[in-house]
């Protein structure tokens, strides 16, 4: 094939946005098999990976995220189905749930004032501006919940979501070693753990490297901390001053 049909070929690939669904798909098959080299490595997550991969392209080819999300959308529309997807593996475990229900929502709500309060308290000793600290604070929460706190309270979405992805990459790859020098041994509270403190990154590691019941665990603790943070962060921002 000669030079001019390839660039013919690439003229009419940029042109449809179905170049740019293709190009996350692959993406993420090739994330896949290098976590999968790297023995299910952390550091090495699925989504992190497709990310630099991701960017790479954008930034080799000088694609602007408007254009790539014309052909991405149709991934993201299946985010919602996704998210909703999560409360089938949930109601499997449903009597356990029920079981557990008050201890999980106090460690819930122990988990989100603990990680507000030092996030918000170290922010502000290390002199970060009050956009940057409000940005901060519900780093925790899951993206889409995160960016929308975020803007009600006056900090910057898009800093938000960086930090989101930042906050559950460092989780699942501190997560397991924290859970190990506690002695955790329950699948139901490593799952619990990982969705309240790395929301969807860490639901995900449950169900790909813990088990079923432990993403079941994770997905509802994403959940529920998504939905308390809500209420519980503004009064925490206010007693800072904020």
């Amino acid at each position: 094939m000669t030079l001019a049909p390839l660039d013919a070929l690439w003229v009419y690939l940029s042109a449809s946005p179905l170049l740019h669904l293709l190009l996350t798909l692959v993406a993420f098959l090739v994330a896949v098999a290098i976590n999968r080299l790297a023995r299910g490595s952390s550091l090495a997550h699925p989504v992190l990976v497709s990310i630099a991969l991701i960017v790479t392209f954008l930034l080799v080819t000088d694609t602007d995220y408007a254009t790539y999300f014309e052909g991405a959308q149709f991934i993201h529309f299946l985010l919602g189905p996704a998210t909703v997807a999560l409360a089938v593996p949930l109601f499997d475990h449903l009597d356990r749930v029920k079981q557990m229900l008050w201890p999980l929502l106090i460690a819930c709500c122990t988990g989100i004032v603990t990680a507000v309060t030092t996030t918000l308290g170290l922010a502000l000793a290390l002199g970060a501006h009050t956009q940057v600290a409000l940005s901060l604070a519900p780093k925790s929460v899951t993206s889409p919940i995160a960016m929308g706190i975020a803007e009600k309270l006056g900090g910057i979405p898009s800093l938000t979501a960086g930090l989101v992805l930042l906050t559950g990459t460092l989780g699942c790859v501190m997560g397991p070693t924290m859970m190990k020098l506690a002695g955790a041994r329950d699948d139901t509270v490593k799952g619990f753990t990982m969705g309240l403190s790395a929301h969807g990154i860490g639901t995900a590691f449950c169900f790909s490297s813990v088990s079923t019941l432990a993403g079941a665990f994770a997905g509802m603790s994403m959940g529920l901390t998504g939905l308390l943070t809500a209420f519980i962060l503004p009064p925490l921002v206010s007693l800072f001053g904020l």
